[in-house]
């Protein structure tokens, strides 16, 4: 697919590359938002686990695996959601990590995931296994991107994967072969064509959920932590999970404002 109009070149290109790839990887638009992420991560788990705060956030969330026992993992991941999710700066922050970037993707008004995705991912920890998916599957909305943000550097099996679009063109049309077989049998399929996403801190991650995607367990040394909110167009269309209870409008222009608000005088049509 070709993208035509009135884009500029840099905009045309990183279109190109979404289209091609199902997914682009950007320098953070904003740094210091992003540090102050985890900052507040390594924050919060050191509260958690009763240690002091790290002067190397990145180093200690890495390594938090000799100090955190996966019989603890959810209750400190569910922890640092509910702190996240209650400070107001936090979703401001992320959106500032992609905010030109999911403009040029997405549109400029756009709508929030009002949750956010939290994963930590020990060395060798089957429980944190995502299989493969597709959020359009579960009737999500194919209008919507997902802006996955890794705290540390992810790579290899650290990382998530996602199956190209062509080739996930391909597969979608065989998916009844294996309704009986169910999703690793699906997954041994199509292992071969999936990519490794390896992405650095400081960069970030947009990918769009219609194409397959999941994780594997953790074979690494250090600890995954990463996490995504979806944004979509607020005017596209939504599925099971609507405005105003998964999604919060972010960036409502002025002349979307008045036309919403506007009435015809009584009468008017008689």
């Amino acid at each position: 697919m070709t993208v035509q109009g009135f884009f500029d070149a840099r905009d045309a290109a990183l279109c190109e590359r979404f289209l091609d790839n199902g997914y682009v990887i950007v320098p953070a638009e904003d740094r210091a938002a992003l540090d102050r992420i985890r900052a507040a991560v390594a924050a919060e788990t050191a509260q958690f686990l009763g240690v002091a705060a790290p002067a190397d956030p990145g180093r200690f969330l890495e390594r938090i695996g000799t100090q955190l026992d996966v019989s603890h993992l959810n209750a400190l991941r569910l922890r640092v959601i509910d702190r996240l999710r209650a400070a107001e700066w936090f979703r401001p922050a992320y959106f500032a990590c992609a905010r030109t970037t999911l403009e040029t993707l997405v549109g400029n008004e756009l709508a929030m995931q009002r949750g956010l995705g939290f994963s930590i991912q020990l060395p060798n920890d089957a429980s944190s296994v995502l299989p493969l998916h597709s959020d359009v599957w579960s009737e999500d909305s194919p209008f919507e991107v997902v802006l996955w943000v890794p705290l540390v550097d992810c790579r290899k099996t650290m990382s998530m994967f996602l199956l190209p679009p062509r080739a996930d063109r391909t597969w979608r049309t065989r998916l009844h072969e294996f309704k009986d077989r169910g999703v690793e049998a699906l997954f041994a399929a199509i292992e071969s064509e999936v990519k490794l996403i390896e992405i650095a801190y400081g960069e970030v991650l947009l990918f769009t959920h219609t194409l397959m995607h999941g994780n594997r367990v953790n074979g690494e040394s250090a600890a995954r932590w990463s996490i995504n909110i979806r944004f979509k167009g607020l005017f596209t269309p939504y599925a099971d999970k609507q405005l105003g209870d998964f999604f919060d409008p972010i960036t409502l222009r002025p002349a979307s404002r008045v036309g919403l608000d506007f009435a015809l005088p009584p009468g008017f049509d008689d």
